[in-house]
């Protein structure tokens, strides 16, 4: 049973990082990094005034939308979400299991 749980473990680490990205190119212009800018912006609401935060809803995605796909800072968003953001969802680890870039 505890070999089961360390290779359901150890695939869940190796594939579920790769679908997330997949997932993100092909049905959003978003990379991990501007998906995750554009979630903690929308969390951040500054009033309850509709033209407040749609306004804020519009800058929030000026910002996250040039990290993602297409924007000018698309290769540093892409490198933030493979190296930062996948790298602390496998505890540090690359996809080959290893620590160094």
């Amino acid at each position: 049973m505890e070999w089961a749980k360390k290779t359901y473990n150890e695939q869940y680490e190796s594939w579920v990082p790769w679908l997330e990205d997949i997932y993100l190119r092909w049905f959003t212009k978003d990379n991990k990094a501007s998906y995750t800018t554009k979630s903690n912006l929308d969390k951040a609401k500054v009033t309850n005034i509709e033209q407040v935060d749609s306004l804020q809803d519009g800058v929030n995605d000026l910002g996250a939308s040039q990290i993602g796909q297409g924007g000018l800072l698309h290769s540093a968003g892409d490198l933030v979400s493979k190296h930062g953001l996948t790298r602390s969802e496998r505890q540090g680890n690359d996809d080959q299991g290893g620590y160094i870039i």
